[in-house]
């Protein structure tokens, strides 16, 4: 049986901490910025953390199982 492989845009896209947590990005901060507000812009620069069922996910795929 080949090797199962990273998924190649979760391991772009999230980062696993020495705890087991998994940080992620805020969306929406990329283009079409003019019309936000910004507090709502700095807001959107920040990390955040994975909600337990998607980090498990997450993990799942930067393995390779999923």
């Amino acid at each position: 049986m080949p090797k199962m492989k990273t998924h190649k845009g979760a391991k772009g896209r999230v980062k696993v901490t020495a705890g087991g947590k998994v940080i992620a990005k805020k969306p929406g901060k990329r283009h079409l910025n003019y019309h936000k507000s910004g507090s709502s812009i700095r807001t959107k620069g920040r990390s955040f953390t994975l909600a337990e069922g998607d980090a498990r996910r997450m993990i799942e795929l930067l393995r390779g199982e999923g």
